[in-house]
């Protein structure tokens, strides 16, 4: 029999080698034909009595990069479907069928009769990885890159083919938990440590290892359907089942604050699927996986932390008629931190680098950063001496703006003050070679204004990076009112280049994510001002989702920058466009008690030396506030909302304002830009999954009690009557190849 997704060809010893390779993707995925095909190769090759056993390996440089999500939201509207025609008892019995099906025909290779060897050739991830787990054997290529894991908590889902009953099997019950709670896949060294694989082999003997074991005999029963098997962590109920699983609570607990109802259902799964014999502790996998596939913060990941992220980096936003572009020489002008990290992720992606300064010492200082980022590397085991000798021989350091005669593209880093940045434009210009396109890395400066400085406007565009800049991927590009196309295209090709996710937003005053986290950070000064006590500020925060509390921020990005920004914003706008009480709070803070954040070791927390102990509020804080409240007499869930609510009525103002113009790029932006709750899909699908009525509603409540910041715009009380969203009324277009 022929298959689409599978060629299956037996030798003369009987053993069936079972090669996956979707014809037309380059990597393969588990959809619909792959689990029809699979099912059919499983009944076929344990009813043929020629066959003795079977190696499943992939054509393509990966084995399998995990599901298919779009297929989980076939199955969530066809769950709706079946809802309003026969009612939420049939509705969830065929969502249960349907979502179990794949995790059946996994443990029909377990049960088949006939050794089954997984012949891992790279990478294998999610119901990937699991196939690979039903296996009796599980042999792995040698290949320092190759990565094996179950990463599906981190997209809201987990994984619901087994592995939250095969791990846990096979590795110590902390080591499972850790795999599956935090999704990070393993290296294949790492992956046969943990009692994961069982073997690596050179990557030209893969498949006659994978055969040797079956033709030597291998045993075609999983471990746990053997007579007298012992859980490698012991009983649930034993002395160290009782060290694992109250603590695992109180871990899973500190970290996710119950947000995340997957994470949840995981430790559900292990501790009751542990006391089970397999075959029910599968079914109770299923229920779990059925029910989180329902939750709507599931919905909300998948969308936008697979679907929309993946369709953002294949180029949704690129103008589909300006040829590809291909970026191999960059200059950065600014040194600085931001400059030198900028710098740095060029350098790590292969293209050349010329750093520009005003004198040979700060640009010195800038390449010595990325000596000292790429040495870290080299110390973890991430990167090799001839890496770091490579990388620093693509960064020339120069106080030479002659330099930039040769470049494709120029990105300004320099301080943020529009003299500074007019003066760098004015001196580079005369070097610049006809067709390169400017940049500037400006955080809130509108673009249209500074592209005003420039000769031609139309190759002016913002690149706006996140600090750490090694570490954020996202990049908000700005278009100003004149900017060309070619501009936009290089600028989402070098993004691409540097292997991180970009957004496309029009021009305003702190674009998108400034705006939105400005108002985060503001909140949480308000509230300081109000009186809340401020590790109840910083708490409420974290319960809200955020991964840090809004005075924990404004340390990090430096009290000083913020009063700075205060300062231009009312320099250009008036008075009214600040509050006067919180710049009186960041004077006294900045100028009079000298505390400008983490730089200088003190702000809203005091910082110790590195390696003596934790930072921790700092005891003046109290003084600085008008008044003290009882926290007994606080609403939690009140705070918890105005942290996310003020940040997605912002949001909902750039939509209204023209500056964000899909949706998809608010919700992957305020995740990945200021780590807005991820379990809400982001700031507009906050508002989507909510309803825009109730969202609208909630507006209403806080802004009579606490003003004017929480008015809805117009656009969102016109949708709330209509009963709109987001991702209704300004439908995104899909992704270009």
């Amino acid at each position: 029999m022929s298959y689409k997704n599978f060629k299956v060809e037996t030798d003369s010893d009987g053993i069936a080698l079972v090669t996956w390779d979707i014809p037309g993707r380059s990597m393969n995925v588990l959809d619909e034909t792959s689990t029809n095909e699979l099912e059919a190769i499983v009944k076929a090759t344990t009813a043929d009595a020629a066959v003795k056993g079977v190696v499943i390996t992939s054509a393509k440089e990966a084995f399998c990069a995990g599901a298919d999500l779009s297929m989980l939201e076939g199955m969530n509207q066809a769950y709706a479907k079946v809802f309003k025609e026969q009612g939420e008892t049939a509705a969830n019995q065929m969502l249960f069928e349907q979502s179990r099906r794949f995790s059946q025909v996994l443990r029909g290779i377990e049960t088949s009769g006939k050794p089954w060897a997984a012949a891992i050739n790279g990478l294998a991830l999610g119901g990937g990885f699991e196939i690979t787990l039903c296996c009796h054997y599980r042999v792995a290529a040698e290949n320092p890159k190759t990565r094996l894991g179950l990463p599906e908590v981190k997209v809201g889902l987990f994984p619901g083919a087994g592995g939250t009953q095969r791990v846990p099997r096979l590795v110590p019950p902390q080591d499972a938990m850790t795999i599956l709670l935090k999704g990070d896949p393993v290296t294949v060294d790492k992956a046969k440590a943990l009692n994961l694989i069982h073997a690596i082999v050179p990557a030209a003997d893969l498949i006659k290892a994978a055969k040797d074991w079956i033709k030597g005999g291998g045993k075609a029963v999983a471990p746990w359907d053997e007579k007298g098997f012992k859980l490698p962590g012991g009983p649930v109920f034993s002395k160290a089942g009782m060290m694992m699983f109250p603590a695992g609570n109180a871990i899973y607990r500190r970290e996710t604050y119950d947000n995340y109802p997957a994470a949840r259902a995981i430790m559900s799964c292990v501790y009751e699927g542990l006391q089970l014999p397999i075959d029910a502790a599968l079914r109770v996998e299923s229920r779990y996986f059925t029910s989180v596939l329902r939750s709507k913060e599931a919905a909300a990941m998948i969308r936008s932390l697979f679907l929309s992220m993946q369709e953002l980096n294949k180029g949704a936003r690129r103008p589909k008629d300006v040829p590809p572009t291909k970026v191999k020489k960059i200059a950065v002008i600014g040194a600085g931190f931001m400059g030198a990290s900028v710098g740095y992720v060029s350098a790590r992606a292969g293209l050349d680098v010329v750093l520009i300064d005003r004198d040979q010492e700060s640009a010195d200082k800038g390449k010595a950063h990325a000596q000292k980022v790429i040495e870290e590397q080299i110390k973890k085991g991430r990167a090799k001496p001839a890496d770091a000798e490579a990388l620093l021989a693509r960064i020339t350091a120069t106080a030479d703006y002659a330099a930039l005669k040769d470049v494709d593209l120029v990105i300004e880093a320099v301080f943020e003050d529009r003299k500074v940045k007019a003066e760098t434009f004015a001196k580079a210009q005369q070097y610049l070679k006809p067709d390169v396109i400017f940049a500037s890395n400006t955080s809130t400066l509108p673009i249209t204004s500074l592209a005003e400085s420039f000769k031609d406007q139309g190759k002016f565009i913002g690149i706006h990076f996140f600090s750490p800049v090694e570490k954020m991927m996202l990049v908000e590009i700005i278009l100003g009112k004149n900017t060309g196309d070619v501009a936009l295209a290089t600028a989402l090709d070098y993004v691409r280049q540097i292997g991180k996710t970009p957004i496309v937003v029009n021009d305003s005053r702190g674009f998108f994510a400034n705006r939105c986290v400005g108002r985060y950070v503001a909140e949480g000064n308000e509230m300081f001002l109000e009186g809340v006590p401020p590790a109840m500020i910083e708490n409420c925060a974290k319960m809200a989702g955020m991964p840090v509390g809004p005075l924990s921020l404004s340390d990090e990005v430096a009290l000083d920058l913020g009063l700075k920004i205060m300062k231009a914003t009312e320099a250009d706008l008036g008075p009214n466009a600040i509050n006067p009480e919180q710049k009186k709070l960041m004077v006294e803070m900045v100028e009079k008690q000298g505390r400008l954040g983490r730089k200088n070791s003190k702000g809203f927390y005091d910082y110790p030396e590195k390696g003596k102990g934790q930072k921790s509020l700092w005891p003046g804080l109290s003084a600085l506030q008008p008044k003290q409240l009882d926290p007994d007499t606080l609403d939690v869930e009140e705070l918890k909302q105005r942290f996310l609510v003020v940040q997605a009525v912002e949001a909902a103002r750039t939509v209204e304002d023209h500056v964000i113009t899909d949706p998809r790029e608010a919700d992957v932006g305020s995740i990945l830009g200021f780590g807005f709750a991820p379990f809400t899909g982001g700031t507009l699908s906050y508002i989507d999954f909510m309803g825009t009525k109730k969202f609208v509603e909630l507006c209403h409540k806080l802004e009579a009690k606490y003003g004017s910041r929480f008015t809805p715009p117009k656009l969102l009380e016109e949708m709330a009557a209509k009963g709109e969203t987001f991702y209704g009324r300004f439908a995104p277009k899909k992704a270009a190849a």
